[in-house]
Parts: C-alpha cells; structure tokens; sequence
C-alpha cells in the first residue's frame, strides 16, 4: 500500500492539527512556554478576547495540554493559572522547528524578535531530526515512508 491508498482518517498530524493547529492555541502554547500562566497575561500579550481566549485554554485543559492550578491574590477570590502539562511540554520541539522556519522565512530584515538559547553554552538551539540510534541530523532524501501498524486501506 503506497501513501495515495491509505486512508487519511486516522491520521495523526491531522488529529494533531484538530487539538492545536489554530494559530491562537499555538500562541497559547508559545506564551506558556515562555512562562505565561494567568488568563489576564495570555489575554493582554496574545490579543485575544475573552470569549476565544477561554474557548481555546478549555479546549486546551480538556486536551489535556494544560491543566489548571488554583491560586489566590491577598485580598481576591480564587482564580485558576494555566500550566502546561507532560503533553504540552512534549510540543517544545515542534514549537522550536515552527520559530527556527519563522527566524529563516518571516523574521524582520534585523532578525528574530526572541532567541533561544542553550543555558549552559549560550549556543542557539535548533530541531534536527535523528533516527532512533542518533543518526542524524537526516534531510528528506535520508527518510522513507510507509505504513504503520493502524495504516488502512483508502475507501
């Protein structure tokens, strides 16, 4: 079975794209990796209102990319902040590879707005793509695809 005669319905990019393929979860999630946790601070530095800012961290926490953490202001009522779980932790490196294409195709003449770098070095970081026995960084030409244990025929 070659790409063109499998089924596409339980594709995992695609049902990945249906939990955070929107740009404001993207930039949700870009803000909470970047330390943002209270809906007040997403709202303000994303430029959300709050009726799609809560959509998208209910949608988020009911993924189970964020949780929430309950904490109380002296002198407030309690409020929840948004932190990002093992699964949404776990889509640091897809947001590296988003912002290193950013940096190389739409940053400004001057360069990128944000840089990451190494705490222990100073270096830059940058996703490359290894195989499972740390060959790498690979280029298309050096990956095959096929299909998978869940692969099914196109109907």
């Amino acid at each position: 079975m070659n790409w063109l005669e499998t089924s596409t319905g339980n594709c995992t990019v695609q049902r990945t794209l249906e939990l955070v393929g929107e740009k404001w979860s993207l930039l949700l999630l870009r803000d909470a990796m970047n330390g943002v946790r209270r809906f007040d601070d997403f709202r303000r530095h994303v430029g959300l209102s709050e009726a799609v800012l809560a959509d998208r961290l209910r949608k988020l926490v009911a993924a189970g990319i964020f949780r929430t953490v309950a904490y109380r202001e002296p002198g407030s009522r309690t409020r929840r902040e948004y932190r990002l779980t093992r699964k949404g932790w776990d889509l640091w490196p897809a947001m590296i590879a988003l912002k290193q294409w950013g940096d190389r195709y739409a940053a400004d003449p001057e360069g990128p707005p944000l840089e990451v770098r190494h705490a222990d070095c100073g270096e830059p970081l940058r996703a490359v793509i290894v195989c499972g026995k740390d060959h790498g960084p690979l280029t298309p030409p050096q990956a095959r695809t096929r299909p998978g244990p869940s692969a099914r025929p196109r109907t």
